[in-house]
């Protein structure tokens, strides 16, 4: 069955997908030319009420030690998550991997997005129905845009715009993300730095998609706008409790089920890619620290689980 097929068919589940795919980007919002976006943080609380402990595994072997840390890509500013076991382990290893090295490189994302994000000459609101074009207009307003100033974006990128913005207006801060926090950290130290993939493979997940599913993507984004901060409130819950369970129930599961295309192409294979590039460290020696999308740490075809089934063993330590 097409993907297509799995996307078309979205109902309120694709609201997980969508913040998935939103927090796994990390660039749309900053990196598109021209588009500030207004946010209002009022009502929302800083630190949670229970101290964060997210999980930490650790691979090893005779001569190497890697850590699997999650992380959530945006956070509410004032949150404290570097429990003493993460500190040590970030302390004692000699180099840092990300998804990508810098997740705030502008000058390197908007290149892209206006090659790949970008089709003016096919406007969003030649593409949407009347109905979809107000729905449209709505959530444009909500993040204190206008339907010009998204009518050039691409309907990926128009998704992953909307997603984000309920996101940045709930008090969520892409400054404020694990990763963006870790490589401060190992800038400061003087820790090398590297990353799984580049900007561009990690947006062409998304340019790559067909467009009639780039336009599913877009309407389950509409449908759903007013849902983001809930599910990312619970995503980011279930994280700082240190539950991979939980946010794989939350995120994960059922799109493994529904839309097992979208699945493997977000999770299954970029994990079983990273797989690779982990075993090809641990054939050497010396600590590092790798810092992940929490949700890749999490399910039956997590990093840890596809270690396990290349016979690489992973312990839990926090």
């Amino acid at each position: 069955m097409s993907v297509h097929t799995y996307v078309s068919s979205l109902t309120a589940r694709l609201a997980r997908t969508v913040c998935g795919a939103a927090l796994g980007l990390g660039l749309a919002v900053s990196a598109v030319p021209g588009l500030a976006l207004a946010q209002d943080h009022a009502g929302h609380t800083a630190a949670a009420e229970t101290p964060a402990a997210p999980a930490l595994w650790v691979v090893r072997d005779a001569d190497s030690t890697l850590y699997l840390f999650g992380t959530v890509h945006l956070l509410r500013p004032g949150g404290d998550w570097m429990t003493p076991q993460v500190a040590d382990a970030f302390q004692a290893s000699e180099a840092l991997w990300l998804e990508i090295e810098d997740p705030s490189d502008q000058a390197a994302a908007t290149p892209l997005i206006m090659q790949h994000g970008l089709s003016p000459q096919t406007p969003l609101s030649s593409r949407l129905n009347v109905e979809e074009q107000a729905s449209f207009d709505q959530a444009a307003a909500a993040m204190g845009a206008t339907r010009q100033m998204l009518d050039p974006m691409r309907p990926w990128l128009a998704a992953i715009t909307l997603s984000v913005a309920p996101l940045t207006q709930a008090g969520y801060d892409p400054a404020a993300g694990v990763d963006i926090v870790l490589r401060q950290q190992a800038l400061d130290t003087g820790k090398p730095i590297h990353g799984l993939e580049t900007i561009e493979q990690q947006l062409m997940f998304f340019a790559d998609m067909e467009p009639e599913v780039e336009l599913d993507f877009l309407r389950s984004t509409l449908e759903n706008f007013d849902e983001s901060a809930a599910l990312l409130d619970a995503m980011a819950g279930a994280w700082a409790a240190g539950d991979p369970d939980t946010l794989y129930a939350l995120s994960g599961e059922e799109m493994k089920v529904e839309f097992p295309t979208i699945y493997d192409l977000i999770l299954t294979r970029r994990n079983a890619d990273w797989v690779g590039q982990i075993q090809e460290e641990l054939a050497g020696s010396g600590t590092v620290f790798i810092a992940v999308g929490a949700l890749h740490l999490a399910g039956p075809d997590s990093v840890q689980a596809q270690l396990q089934a290349a016979g690489v063993s992973v312990e839990r330590v926090q």
